[in-house]
């Protein structure tokens, strides 16, 4: 698959079928990770792999109580009125849980937050490793496109990083990125409507 076609194609997929990710293709998926720029050029990249619902139920046991008010507050103050939006939300909430565990499949990536907390950084650069694993997760959901697969992740919220480490025995200097799922979607998998961008209504030359 071409570049500029794997990134049409690149999609959040939220319902898959039971058909198995092969050991290969995530051990493809992951190694694209290591192909991205790295703040210090250090990759300190780890990635814990969880296959089974019932594995996949224990890690994400924190996710419950924070779902269930995530899904109140977001239906009580949108006021956009974008019907794309909201239509996106209308599948995706409910699913929330759901489609973390119907693929059996869960990555977790994790990276080595060298340099003041996380979540008190004093100035931008602070970030950078922060910063660095974000590039690394986008190559995988690149390379999991490229292999066939739907992809979506979930960011942790309010104290659900915190319990998910100690879950899985993380390091206290390594910091989780997100809960990211891959699978073949179902036939029948629900796609959100895309926003037509006119990227060029959106450069501007020398000044704003």
């Amino acid at each position: 698959m071409e570049l500029y076609e794997v990134l049409e194609k690149r999609r959040t997929y939220r319902d898959y079928s039971d058909r198995e990710v092969s050991d290969e293709i995530v051990k493809k998926v992951i190694a694209a990770a290591f192909k991205a720029p790295t703040n210090d050029h250090l990759r300190q990249l780890e990635f814990v792999v969880v296959r089974g619902q019932e594995n996949i139920t224990r890690i994400i046991a924190p996710l419950a109580k924070n779902m269930a008010a995530f899904k109140e507050l977001v239906f009580e103050v949108d006021e956009s009125g974008d019907k794309d939006k909201m239509a996106m939300f209308a599948d995706a909430l409910p699913k929330q849980q759901k489609m973390l565990m119907q693929s059996g499949l869960l990555i977790i990536p994790f990276f080595r937050q060298l340099t003041y907390s996380l979540m008190k950084p004093v100035e931008l650069s602070s970030l950078n490793y922060f910063a660095s694993a974000w590039c690394a997760v986008e190559n995988m959901l690149l390379a999991a496109t490229a292999e066939g697969l739907g992809t979506v992740f979930h960011i942790p919220v309010g104290d659900e990083a915190g319990k998910i480490k100690k879950i899985v025995g993380a390091p206290e200097d390594y910091e989780l990125t997100c809960l990211l799922t891959m699978g073949y979607p179902k036939e029948n998998a629900f796609l959100p409507k895309q926003k037509e961008i006119n990227s060029e209504d959106r450069i501007h030359l020398n000044a704003w």
